[in-house]
């Protein structure tokens, strides 16, 4: 997908239920900064799901940023779900988010729970690290990582 494309009415990747020309496009093409860590997370989740390298390396902290990212493992980005935020807000210079990203790669499906760390550099929210809690694998009748309480294969799996 052209990620210059800023008119995009679809339903923004990030589960935040606007659409991806209102949410986290304009952060993604520089129109407007993410006001908060959250805004930043959810953005870098979309610019994963539309494979923008470009954003993600921008967003990433100089102090912890890869000299190149590769995004070429073919996976398919299923949903996000924030579980919590400490701090982040406009007011602060550090935070914290905990998520849920879920994917499916070569038939496998899987997610990613992670606490990231944000820093705000000079009016800037950047992603610094984060600690990985769990990279699982989730069978199609195993229940659906979204909480859902459905099979996986009867809700996100479809």
């Amino acid at each position: 997908m052209n990620t210059e494309d800023v008119s995009d009415k679809r339903p923004c990747p990030c589960g935040s239920g606007l659409n991806l020309a209102d949410c986290c496009m304009p952060i993604i093409v520089g129109q407007s900064p993410a006001v908060s860590a959250e805004a930043l997370m959810r953005s870098r989740y979309t610019a994963y799901v539309l494979g923008d390298a470009r954003y993600l390396s921008i967003s990433w902290h100089p102090s912890t940023r890869p000299q190149q990212l590769d995004l070429s493992d073919n996976i398919e980005w299923l949903g996000l779900a924030v579980l919590s935020c400490k701090a982040g807000t406009m007011h602060d210079v550090k935070g914290t988010v905990e998520f849920i990203a879920r994917y499916r790669h070569l038939d496998v499906t899987g997610q990613v729970h992670e606490n990231s760390r944000f820093l705000k550099d000079n009016g800037v929210w950047f992603y610094v690290d984060g600690d990985l809690k769990t990279a699982v694998s989730v069978g199609r009748n195993d229940p659906c990582t979204c909480g859902s309480g459905k099979k996986f294969k009867k809700c996100c799996g479809k």
